[in-house]
Parts: C-alpha cells; structure tokens; sequence
C-alpha cells in the first residue's frame, strides 16, 4: 500500500495536495473505529507508558531547541516527527510480532490524548501564530487538535456505554481503518511532494539532510523503546510503542501549523518505519518456520 501511496501522490500531487481539507476527517474516523474495537475499560496504565510519554513529550522539544539554532524547519520537522503519537495501526503490528495487545491499545490511546494536550503549547511556540499571544495561539491550536483526538475518544465511551451492540458492529469494521489510512496516507504524500516541487533548487541540499534526520530518529526510537520495553517484559511493545508513528497526524499537524516543508521529516520517516516494520514481520516469519 505505500508503493500505491507514494506513487500516487507523486503523479497527482497537485490535485491530490488540494484534498488536504479531508485528512482531520479521515484520522477523526481512524481513531473512532479503533477505540470502538477495544475495551477501554480493560486498559491500565504501567512504568512502560509512562517512560514512552516522557520520552514522546521530552525528547521532542529537547530536539527542538537543539536543532533550532541550525536549521528553524529541521527543528520542526525533528519536533513533530518525535511529539507524533503512536499509529492506530501499531497494535495489529504489534501483536503480530508477538507484543501484549492492551499494552499496545493503552499507548496508543494515550499518546493520543498526550498529543492533544502538549501540540497546542509546543506549536503556538514554534508555528505560525506568531502575531498572536501565548494563550490566543495555543487555543486556535487546540480547538483544531481536540475535535481530531479528543471527540473520538468520547464518542467511543459513549457508544460502547449505551449502544454496546453498535460498538460491537463497529469493531468488526476495525479492517476498514487501513483503507482510511492508506486514503489519508496517499492525501499527506501528496501535500508533500506539493510541497517539494514548490522548494527553491538551492534548498536540495537540505533535502538531503531531512533524509538523514528521519533515518536517525527513526533508528533512535525503534532502540529506545526496545530498550524501555526489555525492562518491563515487552520489548516489540516497547519499540512500536516510541517507533511506530502516526506519521499521518505528524504530516498533517506540521503542514497546518509549522512550516510546510518541515512536513518532509515525518513524510521520509513513512518510508523508514514500513521499512522496518516489513523486516521485523519477515524476520519473525522466518524464525518460527525454521523452529518448527
């Protein structure tokens, strides 16, 4: 599906770029059928959540201010590619390579909700709203940002509290999020590449760079988490949980509130991650055949 993506949104950047309007919708409904198709009421917090949010929450800006002297759009793009939540696809990853669902569902839901309450403040310091103050900007960002993550969430309390045959109907459709992603996915490519086509020739060399980046921090993470994960019995659950990405979400919220090119970072790490998320599937595949 991200051969399909990218190609798409390289052949029809244009058209595909003006679709943008679309992509809160899509992960809006990515994140309802996801919460619909588990218990939420199973979940529990543990020392491996919490180490995944403060290293989502810490290392995010640390890298920020950083990279920020350097480069303002490497700062960004570093930001928002590490402050990005865990993908609503990472479970069914996840448990393929043999992790603890609920584990998975609890980091994924709270990253999420992380995101929801840390972006308005990380982006009203490093967007757009530069005219307004502190307060004003982090509201604009946060009445955008709620009705993507938070509502979701809610509404899924809700359908599971008072309409539970729906919310069992609807977990049956949880397959349909993948096709929802690979529609979003196929759109923020677009915007992207848009985006690319539009830089200045003399910015190629920073092209390059952001290439780097993203193959950096994707490596960086994937060994954080694992490391976090090892310690508390999980490690795949550790490694999705910091390297897999919502790197829709992360595209999205830099093209709407940092600088558009700094969309690159999180778009390049798209490619990195289904990389190795391939291996991994492989890798394990190969392993149980020639132990059975």
């Amino acid at each position: 599906m991200l051969p399909i993506a990218i190609g798409l949104g390289l052949l029809f950047h244009s058209f595909i770029s003006q679709l943008n309007t679309l992509t809160p919708w899509l992960i809006f409904v990515m994140l309802y059928l996801t919460l619909c198709s588990i218990d939420i009421k199973k979940m529990k917090i543990t020392w491996l959540h919490i180490w995944v949010l403060l290293f989502q929450v810490g290392v995010s800006l640390g890298l920020y201010l950083i990279l920020r002297p350097f480069n303002e759009i490497l700062a960004q793009g570093a930001m928002v590619v590490v402050l990005a939540p865990t993908a609503t696809s990472a479970p069914v990853i996840a448990t393929m390579l043999g992790a603890n669902l609920s584990t998975m569902v609890t980091s994924t839901l709270l990253s999420n909700l992380v995101v929801a309450v840390v972006s308005p403040i990380y982006f009203s310091m490093a967007g757009k709203n530069v005219d307004v103050s502190f307060l004003q900007s982090s509201w604009i960002v946060l009445s955008k940002v709620i009705p993507v993550i938070i509502i979701p969430f809610i509404l899924a309390l809700l359908t599971q509290r008072f309409l539970p045959k729906l919310a069992i109907g609807i977990g049956k459709l949880k397959n349909l999020s993948y096709y929802i992603w690979a529609i979003s996915l196929t759109i923020v490519i677009g915007c992207t590449i848009e985006s690319i086509f539009k830089m200045d020739s003399s910015k190629a060399g920073l092209l390059v760079v952001m290439a780097a980046l993203s193959i950096f921090i994707c490596a960086a993470q994937f060994s954080v988490g694992r490391f976090i994960g090892k310690r508390y019995n999980d490690i795949v659950a550790g490694g999705q949980s910091v390297g897999q990405k919502n790197t829709v979400l992360a595209i999205w919220m830099a093209q709407t509130y940092l600088a558009p090119l700094s969309s690159v970072v999180p778009a390049l790490y798209v490619l990195w991650q289904n990389l190795f998320n391939s291996y991994q599937i492989w890798h394990k595949g190969r392993f149980e055949k020639h132990r059975n």
